[in-house]
């Protein structure tokens, strides 16, 4: 159980730096503060599931539900 625990501790501390890394790479809400006057309409505005922004937010999702599952494996005590 011992090797268990070493490895879900690993895969924690990997989580947990991707996740930093995905939210700090992330744009701030004040960069879409184009929307006011219709730039939400463009290309970009339509398509953000396929953009960068979409993946990144995918991505955080994931690893947000990653590191809660995690944590509460972790503390239970085996």
């Amino acid at each position: 159980m011992d090797i268990l625990r070493i490895i879900l501790t690993v895969v924690f501390i990997l989580v947990c730096i991707a996740l930093t890394v995905i939210v700090l790479m992330q744009e701030g809400k004040s960069a879409g503060l184009g929307a006011i006057s219709g730039a939400a309409e463009s290309y970009w505005g339509k398509n953000k599931g396929r953009s960068m922004e979409g993946a990144l937010a995918k991505s955080t999702k994931f690893l947000a539900i990653a590191f809660i599952v995690l944590a509460a494996i972790l503390n239970i005590n085996f």
